[in-house]
């Protein structure tokens, strides 16, 4: 006795030793799962090889914003300084304005959805929240230094496939991590940072 792959009723196989179901209806069941299984694996080939250099950047920001909440987790936003009711991951020099830094997690902090979204990124917030626990001299390198050093990034598609790869593992050693000290979390961006190497 077999079991069906689509009802599971027990049944005796008539046709052949290696007969799956027990009906010719759920042996239509069981081919347009097939089919579909299979399509799914095809579409999924097909959409890989279709994405362009831009999709392989939207793919690997929401990992790298998380990683920058994981390293501040349990901070207040670094923004308005209150607790955040839905974290973001909030870019200083916007993704629009500085594609470079994009993934510099100097340039990516815990915030709030208020100041991320609401209120634009809220940069005189920032500058003072980023004075009051980082100090000024790590506020002008975020605010001037950042974009003076890092001037332009140039990544192949290959290469954002390693980098998302990477931030993946990354990601996961710093949900790993105990709530951090603010010199900790400064330090701990900058060995990050270095050993995703992006900036060669």
């Amino acid at each position: 006795m077999r079991k069906c792959k689509i009802c599971k009723v027990k049944f005796a196989p008539v046709h052949s030793s290696v007969q799956m179901c027990c009906s010719i209806h759920c042996a239509i069941k069981l081919s347009n799962q097939i089919e579909k299984q299979k399509w799914a694996k095809e579409k999924k080939v097909l959409k890989e090889k279709l994405k362009t250099k831009s999709d392989y950047q939207k793919e690997l920001q929401p990992i790298f914003n998380q990683i920058a909440r994981e390293i501040d987790k349990s901070s207040l936003c670094l923004m308005c300084g209150k607790k955040p009711k839905k974290e973001n991951g909030c870019h200083y020099h916007s993704v629009g304005s500085n594609p470079t830094l994009r993934w510099n997690l100097f340039n990516i902090w815990l915030g709030c959805e208020k100041c991320n979204s609401w209120l634009g990124g809220n940069i005189n917030g920032y500058d003072n929240e980023i004075i009051k626990y980082y100090g000024r001299d790590k506020w002008e390198y975020i605010k001037f230094d950042l974009v003076r050093i890092y001037k332009s990034l140039h990544l192949s598609i290959p290469e954002l496939k390693e980098l998302k790869v990477l931030s993946k593992k990354i990601l996961k050693e710093v949900k790993e991590l105990p709530v951090l000290t603010h010199n900790e979390r400064w330090e701990l961006r900058k060995k990050l940072n270095i050993r995703l190497n992006i900036y060669k």
